[in-house]
């Protein structure tokens, strides 16, 4: 079993307050977040922005990892997620990741391709974990 952290701190309240995140590796070390940075536009990361780095991150091991099992060595996995945060008469809610691939694997059938990504998108931890739709586009290039 792997454990790992991250430590985040807030003060003030929710408009006016602000906060900071660490992670265990120190690549964020009190890196500052706001409602400003997270609802209205002003520059800085947010809760959504590091699912989505999560997720991206992810997935591409993910399909490597598919991509391995069958043989295949990828040049190059680019992958982006888009997180959607939606307001619902609950609260706001991540509704929705979209996933969206562009991958270089020599020798690689376009079907084979499809297959292998919807197979990491379904097994990505981070995809297990997310009670959110996640939605995939991969694209092969050559």
């Amino acid at each position: 079993m792997i454990h790992r952290h991250a430590t985040a701190v807030w003060k003030g309240a929710l408009k006016e307050g602000h906060g900071t995140v660490s992670t265990e590796s120190g690549l964020l070390s009190e890196t500052s977040y706001s409602f400003a940075r997270r609802f209205e536009g002003e520059p800085g990361t947010n809760p959504e922005e590091l699912i989505a780095a999560a997720h991206a991150s992810c997935y591409a091991m993910a399909l490597s990892s598919r991509l391995g099992q069958e043989g295949a060595k990828p040049e190059r996995i680019k992958a982006r997620a888009t997180v959607t945060l939606d307001k619902n008469p609950e609260g706001f809610a991540v509704t929705e990741i979209q996933l969206d691939v562009q991958a270089t694997i020599p020798g690689m059938e376009e079907s084979q391709f499809q297959k292998l990504a919807a197979q990491a998108k379904e097994t990505c931890p981070i995809s297990r974990l997310m009670n959110a739709k996640i939605t995939l586009a991969a694209r092969l290039e050559s």
